[in-house]
């Protein structure tokens, strides 16, 4: 029986098998039984140049997400906003995107991937230019778009990382998910940046909504242009890792046996028993939630912070100081761009002595950053710079995980089942992650602010202690990682075996557990041993 596999189609419809169906100049020795990896220069470039628009499309991606934050301030006087309502802008945006990461997911398992991405790009674009002209009598309408501006770059979060993947062998896999994923602080932070810029320049929040869907516009026409309407999906044994970090290369034999289509409820079981998964996704969770917090509150909170130690003057008419957004889209981008960088060197120096390493990094850059946050929130009302600059190192240990907890999920989950694995990723840590933190972050905030004197200091107080909260998380997040390590060696060895064609003894005695859980693969080594 054939294996109706994930492979797209020019439209919306099923496929082939990956081992079936191939395409380009490399379809013929596929066919043959390859799975050897043909020189192409003349393609290099062309694959380049598609990251590189994908690269792209995230970084106004991210700008969408972080252009509320930027110029929160002036939303919440606008719309008249307690601090429990404010924080609940980000959540309906976060709670929209997490429920629908998991249809994307599905479909970009199985559908064609450039038009998911064209019509997300379009749609969340479309969505973002629309609440410009939204007037303060309906605030409800404002919120309704953030959460459809969410379910457009669900879709675009979900698939892209995968098509990188699919482009690009190991020894450049990594490093080309670094550069995708740099773009995640770089684009949060020119969010702020272009927000509060605009908003300065013309004295109007409501431009800082009109620029990014020029550029969406633009990154579909690249789209449309320079990306292939299908893309080829590597083979298993492309995409599983060994251990030394090497990739099997081998003939694929005749008697090997193909697997059933796997339902996506089998998809889910499966990584529901994948502890390095589950484990690494919970340690991403942990960040989510800080990092949630954090992209929401930290320029208000720096605000207060400044009107008590009297810097600056409290902007109850006029428009509001931009400045620390403007600062902390700085710090975000520089420290995003550091980290990421950094988190990739280490994990690519250090996984040649210790297997357990990328885990083993996570854990230490959240505990480092738990410190550092704990740090900037009890000097805020003495020294402002002080704050700065702990706030810019706990971004910055906690951007080196980025690309790390990605190729973590990349080596220990089967490629059929990686679209859903990050959707699932998306789905957990932000449904226990960002989608709840700004607005649990603003409601403990507004709680104590009630139960007290409305006073500059208290509103200052009343954020430092809710802020508090992000550095337990963070704590959290580093014992989750040190899980992962004691599970992702087995993890990794078992999902290679499972995925290796060219092993005769899983073709001929492995028949249905290479479509089980990796959680069964040392059982399985045990009974045929």
């Amino acid at each position: 029986m054939q294996n109706p596999g994930v492979n797209e189609n020019t439209g919306l419809q099923s496929q082939p098998p990956p081992e079936e169906q191939n395409y380009g100049a490399t379809a013929a020795h596929v066919r043959q039984g390859l799975f050897v990896s043909v020189s192409r220069k003349g393609s290099a470039k062309r694959e380049y140049l598609i990251a590189a628009v994908l690269c792209y499309a995230n970084l106004i991606n991210f700008m969408d997400w972080f252009i509320v934050p930027g110029i929160l301030l002036d939303i919440q006087k606008y719309f008249k906003l307690s601090d429990g309502d404010t924080g609940l802008l980000q959540t309906v945006f976060i709670l929209c995107y997490m429920l629908a990461a998991p249809i994307f997911g599905y479909l970009g398992d199985r559908y064609n991937r450039k038009i998911i991405l064209g019509a997300g790009i379009f749609f969340w674009s479309g969505v973002t230019l629309g609440s410009s002209f939204i007037s303060e009598l309906y605030y409800w309408i404002f919120f309704l778009s953030r959460g459809l501006v969410g379910i457009g770059t669900a879709s675009y979060s979900t698939i892209a990382p995968t098509i990188i993947a699919d482009l690009f062998e190991e020894g450049k896999r990594t490093t080309m998910l670094s550069i995708f994923y740099i773009f995640i602080p770089v684009g949060s932070g020119l969010g702020y940046v272009l927000a509060a810029g605009m908003a300065d320049v013309t004295g109007d929040w409501h431009w800082a909504f009109r620029i990014t869907p020029c550029m969406g516009g633009l990154a579909l026409v690249l789209l449309i242009l320079l990306v292939p309407h299908r893309t080829q999906r590597r083979t298993a044994a492309h995409r599983a890792l060994s251990i030394s970090g090497t990739i099997r290369v081998a003939a694929e034999k005749p008697g090997v046996h193909r697997t059933a289509k796997a339902t996506w409820c089998q998809d889910v079981v499966s990584l529901a028993k994948n502890w390095s998964f589950v484990w690494s996704s919970l340690g991403l969770t942990a960040m989510a939630f800080v990092t949630g917090a954090l992209g929401m509150w930290v320029p208000v909170f720096l605000y207060r912070a400044q009107v008590v130690q009297g810097i600056v003057s409290p902007c109850l008419h006029e428009s509001c100081d931009s400045s620390n957004s403007l600062i902390f889209g700085g710090i975000t981008i520089g420290t995003g761009i550091l980290g990421v960088i950094a988190g990739a060197e280490a994990a690519r120096r250090l996984r040649k002595i210790n297997n357990k390493a990328d885990p083993l990094i996570c854990a230490t850059s959240m505990f480092i950053s738990a410190v550092c946050l704990y740090i900037a929130l009890m000097v805020a009302q003495t020294n402002i710079l002080s704050t700065f600059i702990f706030i810019a190192f706990g971004e910055l240990f906690l951007s080196v995980n980025w690309a790390v907890v990605t190729d973590i999920l990349l080596y220990v989950v089967t490629p059929r089942r990686q679209s859903t694995a990050i959707a699932l990723q998306i789905l957990v840590s932000h449904l226990l992650g960002d989608a709840g933190s700004p607005y649990l972050i603003g409601t403990i905030s507004h709680a104590i602010q009630d139960k007290n004197a409305h006073s500059f200091q208290w509103s200052f107080w009343s954020m430092q202690y809710s802020f508090i909260m992000c550095a337990f998380v963070g704590v959290c997040g580093g014992a989750f990682f040190l899980l992962t390590s004691f599970y992702i060696e087995e993890d990794r060895t078992g999902n290679e075996c499972c995925l290796s064609n060219e092993n005769e003894l899983w073709g001929k005695i492995c028949k249905e557990e290479k479509n089980v859980l990796p959680f069964f693969f040392p059982f399985c080594l045990m009974r045929y041993s």
